[in-house]
């Protein structure tokens, strides 16, 4: 398919990143054979990146045309021909609209500034109804998207599928060796989504909510050399700068400077008010309304 949209957000980031970083050193870009020409070319090309949009629907298609393929049938699809693609042939199962593992949802994960709230919560809504998360790499990532757009207990279900790939078996080939990027998305969905830790105009940012079944997550982050530490409960978010330096980082949109040793708190907004999405038929993670089958990480959620 034609101009995937996180295939060319990723594209237009890095054009974008590479034009800053030959700005910021010019000696080791002259090096590099690199002049304002090019760099300014890599800019161009980055403005002019195309990103689908579907009006009528008011989604992203995963790609361009995606949202004009007819609907794979869900209903008549037995739990026994998951995974799809042992049993259904590529080019059937590329004509439809059906996700192994959401491209889209991943976009507003790494990309969320080219998204509006709007289309976010839009397009994780429209794209659950569609991922059948036939990979192990899918729960943390629709994790961290359903906690920014609200469905925090469907991300803590998301959290959950993660963090037991292995310990339950989900995917019923532990056998052949533990799904190491499953479980570092377990830490994905716990810092990045339910303490919403994003990078944004050259600062750390956070959005802490949590699920009811977790009262507390508390961790620690390495930031340009400085250590910081953070706690979130259900109400507040504390952020406390260790040594070194002032910090700038931002709590849900708000700027705050950090300095070592002097802890500052802040409240949490409440969390909109949406519908929790609905999966295809017989794809919906496990239901997990308490924190008990999963193993407590040392000084981490409770």
């Amino acid at each position: 398919a034609d101009n995937n949209v996180y295939t060319n957000l990723m594209a237009r980031q890095n054009l974008l990143a590479a034009a800053g970083a030959a700005e910021k050193y010019p000696a080791r870009a002259r090096e590099l054979g690199i002049d304002s020409e090019e760099s300014a070319s890599w800019r161009d090309a980055a403005d002019a990146m195309f990103i689908p949009y579907d009006e009528s629907l008011g989604v992203h298609p995963q790609a361009e045309g995606f949202t004009a393929h007819q609907v794979w049938d869900f209903a008549r699809t037995p739990a026994d021909r998951y995974p799809l693609m042992l049993h259904f042939p590529y080019l059937d199962l590329y004509r439809k609209q059906v996700i192994k593992q959401p491209d889209l949802v991943l976009a507003m994960h790494l990309c969320g500034s080219a998204f509006t709230a709007e289309q976010k919560a839009r397009n994780f809504d429209y794209y659950e109804s569609l991922t059948v998360r036939d990979s192990s790499l899918s729960a943390c990532t629709q994790a961290v998207i359903a906690a920014e757009v609200g469905q925090v207990d469907l991300a803590f279900d998301y959290l959950g599928e993660a963090a037991l790939m292995d310990l339950r078996d989900l995917e019923h080939n532990t056998r052949d060796g533990v799904h190491i990027a499953s479980l570092a998305g377990t830490w994905i969905a716990l810092i990045d989504g339910f303490a919403g830790l994003r990078r944004q105009d050259g600062i750390v940012t956070f959005a802490p909510r949590l699920p009811d079944a977790i009262t507390r997550l508390a961790f620690c982050l390495i930031i340009r050399g400085r250590r910081l530490r953070v706690e979130v409960t259900r109400d507040k978010a504390r952020y406390l700068l260790t040594g070194g330096e002032p910090l700038e980082i931002a709590h849900h949109g708000t700027r705050l400077t950090l300095a070592a040793g002097e802890a500052q708190e802040r409240r949490l907004p409440p969390a909109p008010s949406v519908a929790r999405s609905r999966q295809p038929p017989g794809r919906e993670p496990a239901r997990r309304r308490a924190l008990s089958p999963l193993a407590e990480p040392s000084g981490g959620a409770r």
